[in-house]
């Protein structure tokens, strides 16, 4: 979570290309996506720690949390299978939109796919804020979860395709930058419709999603679909026309050619899902699903998910916990900053095994914190200590936004060949949607069970992910992706096992190719001369 992202399209060299209005309609596009994304992830989290809200859905955490405050555990207040199954009901419908969502993006091009997935976030947002039960309620939200299916797919395809090379770094950033910018916004809606009288302001949290759902839609509307959907679909004129649109230019017959040659090299991979489990691509696979899982295990998600809620646990009051919620927001949004004007000067290892650290540290204190101060039938965090959490949080959240947030999705996004980058992406995504899942449904139960040792939980988790980065993930800081093989891979004191073998079969199956192609050669250019020896001296007989 906290992070969406995606794969740079390939591309040889720089063409000529200026910035034209279709690109900065594709930069609205980025913002509305990620915003609609980060917007649905932070508000879930608000408005299950609001009252009213609580009341109408789930009466029975209500009256652990307002009436029974006393007679009912300080960790389990919130534990209820339908309220974890509100957050994480969304994740688990993009995981299952996302398989069509890949068909659709392939077959029917980018921007239709964008307009499904606006249609479903619309529609999504009006059952949300018109919820009169529970199942109405998990229909809006399994609805929004395949819009961000269908969105996280067609969107960032369709802007790393749509780009210029020059910004098209500048454009996966901002994409992942608008997530966290959507979870702060969301954030800040909770805080003040909070305080809404009357208990409609929870209506109004989740209704203004379609704000930026709107955005999206009238987006994917006014924009066309990209040159590589186009010449994939066979309609290369209408590519060509396309292509000198976005670009500004009629000079775009080598970029043309070279998206005409992408798309029949992308044709006669046949089987994509297949390579990818040949020996040779184990490393990326291996590294690419621990890096989602492990995103998930860090403990992100459960705090960026339920802030209030957890706040509320801790024993901060209703307004408190928004509060703190929007500084964890914020902290969020400014560490993602850093990890832009960082991971390519100090490598991604760096930001990884620091994190780590950091993350580890702060997680400990909060569980010792929590293990000395929080009883459990009791809410006596003073105010200095509750101030110490935040800043704990606010730690633990920073490390996280500059590294294992935007790096889980770079990091696999750069070591795949070409061959197998799209059946790789779609890997990363499942298994991280898979496990957003998981620990959304599950964390509330956990933290009833576990109660402080939560974060010795995650925390343990941080120790054993920090281990695999230090062993087992190569630095890929400023390595071209067609260099991976040999200068990362077969380089890499346990990886190289894997590609070696591999590629050494084959490099000697090429070399005896080779030879017996040159003997074969060879054989037929000393015929020919025979040949022409034997015709040159039958041609000087018949002369004498």
């Amino acid at each position: 979570m906290a992070g969406g992202g995606f794969t740079n399209a390939g591309g040889g060299g720089d063409f000529e290309a200026k910035i034209t209005p279709i690109v900065i309609i594709s930069c609205i596009m980025a913002a509305t996506g990620g915003l609609m994304f980060g917007y649905d992830v932070g508000v879930s989290g608000g408005v299950t720690s609001m009252p009213p809200f609580l009341k109408k859905f789930f009466p029975t955490v209500y009256r652990k949390t307002v009436e029974e405050k006393e007679l009912d555990s300080n960790y389990c207040k919130y534990d209820n299978q339908g309220l974890q199954l509100f957050t994480s009901s969304l994740y688990l419908a993009g995981l299952t939109s996302t398989f069509f969502a890949s068909y659709t993006t392939r077959r029917l091009g980018r921007r239709l796919t964008m307009l499904i997935a606006g249609f479903f976030f619309i529609v999504g947002v009006v059952f949300n804020a018109a919820a009169q039960n529970l199942a109405m309620l998990i229909v809006g939200r399994l609805l929004l979860g395949c819009g961000v299916g269908f969105a996280n797919q067609a969107v960032p395809v369709f802007l790393s395709e749509i780009a210029p090379s020059r910004i098209r770094g500048a454009l996966n950033i901002l994409f992942q930058l608008n997530v966290t910018i959507g979870i702060l916004f969301a954030n800040l809606v909770n805080y003040g419709t909070n305080k809404i009288k009357g208990g409609w302001g929870w209506r109004l949290s989740l209704g203004l999603a379609g704000i930026p759902a709107v955005l999206l839609t009238l987006g994917a509307t006014l924009v066309v679909d990209t040159p590589n959907s186009l010449i994939e679909r066979g309609r290369l004129e209408e590519g060509k026309a396309v292509l000198k649109k976005i670009r500004g230019t009629d000079n775009i017959e080598p970029e043309f050619l070279e998206l005409v040659e992408a798309s029949r090299v992308a044709k006669e991979v046949k089987h994509p899902f297949r390579n990818l489990l040949k020996r040779r691509n184990r490393p990326q696979l291996v590294i690419s699903i621990a890096l989602q899982i492990f995103q998930q295990f860090t403990g992100i998600n459960a705090i960026m998910f339920y802030a209030p809620v957890l706040f509320n646990t801790l024993g901060f009051k209703n307004d408190a916990s928004l509060y703190s919620a929007v500084i964890t927001g914020a902290v969020n949004v400014l560490s993602t900053i850093v990890s832009i004007y960082s991971v390519d000067k100090v490598g991604r290892r760096v930001l990884l095994l620091e994190a780590g650290v950091q993350m580890f540290l702060s997680q400990v204190v909060i569980a010792i914190l929590l293990g000395i101060k929080v009883k459990d039938h009791s809410d006596d965090l003073s105010k200095g200590f509750a101030v110490l959490v935040v800043v704990m949080v606010c730690t633990f959240v920073s490390s996280f936004a500059w590294s294992w947030g935007p790096l889980g999705w770079l990091i696999p996004s750069e070591t795949f060949p070409l061959e197998t980058r799209s059946a790789g992406q779609s890997v990363t995504v499942c298994v991280n949607l898979l496990f957003t899942f998981v620990i959304a449904q599950a964390f509330l139960s956990m933290l009833c069970h576990f109660k402080f040792g939560i974060f010795l939980f995650f925390s343990g988790w941080v120790l054993v992910m920090s281990f695999f980065v230090l062993l087992l993930l190569p630095e890929t800081k400023n390595v071209p992706i067609e260099e991976m093989t040999e200068r990362v891979w077969k380089q890499h004191w346990f990886w190289k096992r894997f590609i070696d073998d591999d590629y050494g079969a084959n490099e000697k199956v090429a070399n005896f190719m080779n030879a017996t192609a040159q003997r074969h050669v060879k054989k037929q250019q000393e015929g020919e001369h025979a040949a022409l020896t034997k015709k040159s001296t039958s041609a000087d007989s018949d002369t004498q």
